[in-house]
């Protein structure tokens, strides 16, 4: 239940439109990129994951679901380079997104940047990161997904701020 509402928290952030396209980096599976393509509709999902069998089963469960304009890439998500997105989805490892990742959303500019972290430390340094980069963050939504341990996953919504330049 509780990652049904951070997957529903994290969907009403991101606004999406029929006419957008949403990145989906370090996708796993693609469950929530997926979910928020079959929830709101999309133009397009493109979802980018490290690991070919989690590619695979990405790719499995676009099936499953019947999404059929989702594309998945095999590839550090620190590294690939995109073209365009309307609205980005980050899920990061603990460690966090790579700076270089992190210029470059700056640098495509989407509407919005969800971005979701189960490490607080490396949240709050990539948030001050793209605050650098011209983005606000807004409100932080904790979410205890793993009930008796310290460790929380958070979901925040970043978008440009007006005196980005």
């Amino acid at each position: 239940p509780a990652t049904e509402r951070l997957y529903k928290k994290a969907l009403s952030l991101a606004a999406l439109t029929k006419d957008d396209t949403l990145a989906d980096l370090f996708c796993g599976v693609g469950t929530i990129g997926l979910f928020m393509a079959k929830e709101a509709g999309v133009k397009i999902l493109v979802g980018v994951e490290i690991i070919p069998e989690a590619i695979e089963n990405a790719k499995v469960n676009a099936a499953l679901n019947g999404i059929e304009n989702a594309t998945f890439i095999c590839g550090d998500a620190n590294s690939k380079e995109l073209s365009h997105a309307d609205v980005i989805v980050v899920d990061p490892p603990r460690k966090g997104c790579g700076e270089e990742l992190l210029k470059q959303i700056a640098k495509l500019s989407p509407k919005r940047l969800v971005y979701i972290s189960c490490n607080p430390d490396t949240l709050a340094r990539d948030c001050a990161i793209l605050k650098d980069l011209g983005y606000e963050t807004d409100i932080v939504y904790p979410f205890d997904l793993f009930p008796r341990t310290g460790h929380v996953e958070s979901v925040v919504c970043l978008t440009r701020s007006d005196k980005a330049t």
